[in-house]
């Protein structure tokens, strides 16, 4: 055996653990969904039909995927924007030299996104109750309110979600945004302090354009993060009321995990989910690259 063959059997057993890790928990598990959305699964007896295209041929006459369909890019939509620009604007307020305290607004900012989830849901579904702090506060406001609370309203119940997770999510990305703008190098400020130029016209040619990276990264990200929106709507509504929050993800765990006998089902929507997310990413990366 020579040297290069040594090299090549060095570098298969260092990367030995990876290709077994990626092999059985993620490509196994994707070409076997592939597989059951092909046929008609039983989970309790593991009995397996095949029934070819059947699966995505029902999708597009299921009213109940159209729904979480819409209510998914509602949610995405409403959030990705608002959460971006957020997110841009606390970063670069951060970031400049006039503003006291960063660490520890950096701190306060960035604590929701690392806390728990399932806790945060638990939090807000008090707050938008009826008895709730919110409903409270605009009682005594004299301004109108959801009677029920307002994940028991199919008016509120999407949005009232959407802006926890915008309040959830906006520090996670204004650390991405401050990293970026950290790395930006300090001689352009340099110069165009010695034109005068105000702090606006600093961030409009300078911040922004280098920024352009970070914010493609960003964009595509937060979109795709919530597309996948599952453990708040689990928590807070099981997708009612009247559908109102079903989404997408929480729609192929419904026939999955509740329904049972619905796995191929299920698995022949998360390959629908995948190619929609898919190309909607590849779309936004080639318009903010041409931009």
């Amino acid at each position: 055996m020579n040297w290069k063959q040594k090299e090549k059997l060095n570098n298969i057993l260092l990367l030995s653990p990876w290709l077994i890790i990626f092999t059985v928990f993620w490509l196994y598990p994707v070409v076997y969904a592939g597989y059951l959305s092909l046929c008609d699964y039983e989970t309790l007896t593991s009995r397996t039909r095949f029934v070819g295209l059947a699966n995505y041929l029902r999708i597009a006459s299921d009213p109940v995927f159209w729904i979480a369909l819409k209510n998914t890019a509602i949610f995405t939509f409403g959030t990705v924007p608002i959460t971006t620009a957020l997110a841009l604007f606390f970063a670069n307020l951060l970031n400049s030299k006039v503003f006291k305290f960063q660490n520890f607004f950096r701190s306060v900012f960035f604590i929701p996104s690392i806390t728990s989830l399932v806790v945060i849901s638990l939090v807000f579904l008090n707050l938008y109750s009826a008895n709730g702090y919110i409903n409270n506060l605009l009682k005594m406001l004299g301004l109108p309110y959801p009677q029920l609370g307002w994940l028991q309203n199919e008016h509120t119940a999407l949005p009232a979600i959407m802006a926890m997770d915008v309040w959830m999510s906006t520090g996670y990305y204004m650390i991405l945004f401050l990293a970026g703008m950290q790395s930006i190098p300090k001689d352009y400020y340099e110069v165009s302090d010695l034109v005068s130029a105000t702090e606006w016209q600093k961030f409009q040619k300078i911040t922004f354009p280098l920024l352009r990276p970070m914010l493609l990264f960003v964009v595509v990200l937060n979109t795709i993060k919530s597309s996948q929106i599952f453990v708040e709507i689990y928590v807070m509504t099981k997708g009612g009321p009247l559908n109102a929050t079903t989404t997408l993800v929480y729609l192929i765990y419904e026939n999955a995990f509740v329904k049972i006998d619905q796995m191929g089902y299920a698995s022949a929507i998360a390959f629908v989910v995948f190619f929609l997310l898919l190309g909607f990413s590849l779309l936004q990366i080639k318009l903010l690259k041409a931009k």
